[in-house]
């Protein structure tokens, strides 16, 4: 099944999305400028292709590694979500892609290029739509950094175009560094993570991406908590992946008083969350 779900029309899909949005508070008007100004490299044409094409190899092996949930009405649900909060992105050059896997483990995960993954067992633990879109917003903020990209550092110099010219080499040598690349990035995802500034970094900038979407920015500290305090074995590779829970909840807490994000009554949306995921 395609990644991004949609069986309708790109029209009712963008009114769909555009309906979701339109459920939450207005956002203040300097929450976008803050994000657009955080981009300060310039992508060439080559560049971005490089990092789609790249991501959309590793989405695949992914794919081959667990089995999408099969609920189409949910994986609708979770990408219309997911475009909601990929407008405000600071990468309009991108397509985003969201998807619904079976797996053991509490986790989500984003490959380069716009391709975002949440497990069942993630979207179980969750109570409003918000806490969704809190998730999808933190992986939306690891493609936004290209966090992967810049922890491969492919390329002699760690320049984004050895990416470019790896994708368009044609010899075995070539082909061989590209599939040791495609591993390190599942490797980061699954065994070793990324660094505990990237993670820390996608928890700050998604709680602004909630803001400016019109969703409650502290959903994703909410989440964060009750996993922590949920006790199971399922998130045992999301504490291996990334910075301890009370860290990362310290600089949550830091971050939205900081930004002014507390007390805001935005919406939780835990009904219509309810009836989209519930059988």
């Amino acid at each position: 099944m395609d990644p991004r779900t949609c069986t309708l029309s790109p029209a009712l899909c963008l009114s769909l999305a555009l309906l979701l949005s339109a459920c939450a508070s207005a956002p203040p008007d300097d929450y976008r400028p803050r994000l657009s100004q955080q981009l300060e490299e310039t992508l060439t044409p080559a560049d971005i292709q490089a990092e789609v094409d790249f991501g959309r190899h590793v989405a695949a092996s992914i794919l081959g590694r667990m089995d999408g949930l099969d609920n189409d009405a949910v994986q609708r649900y979770v990408n219309l979500v997911g475009q909601t909060v990929a407008r405000a992105s600071r990468r309009p050059e991108l397509d985003f892609y969201f998807y619904v896997l079976e797996s053991d483990q509490v986790n989500a995960y984003a490959a380069p290029g716009g391709y975002v993954f949440i497990t069942r067992p993630a979207l179980a633990l969750m109570r409003d739509e918000s806490e969704l879109a809190a998730v999808l917003a933190h992986e939306i903020a690891h493609v936004d950094q290209r966090h992967i990209v810049r922890a491969l550092d492919i390329g002699a110099t760690g320049s984004d175009a050895g990416l470019a010219q790896l994708m368009g080499g044609a010899s075995e040598t070539t082909r061989v560094v590209f599939d040791q690349a495609v591993d390190q990035a599942l490797s980061i995802l699954f065994e070793k993570g990324l660094e505990r500034q990237d993670e820390l970094e996608a928890d700050a900038q998604g709680a602004i991406l909630l803001a400016s979407t019109g969703y409650d920015p502290g959903a994703l500290r909410r989440y964060l908590d009750r996993v922590h305090e949920s006790g199971t074995d399922q998130h045992a590779e999301l504490s291996g992946t990334h910075p301890p829970f009370d860290v990362r909840l310290a600089a949550l807490d830091r971050q939205l008083h900081d930004e002014g994000l507390t007390g805001l009554d935005y919406p939780r949306l835990a009904e219509r969350f309810r009836d989209r995921t519930q059988p």
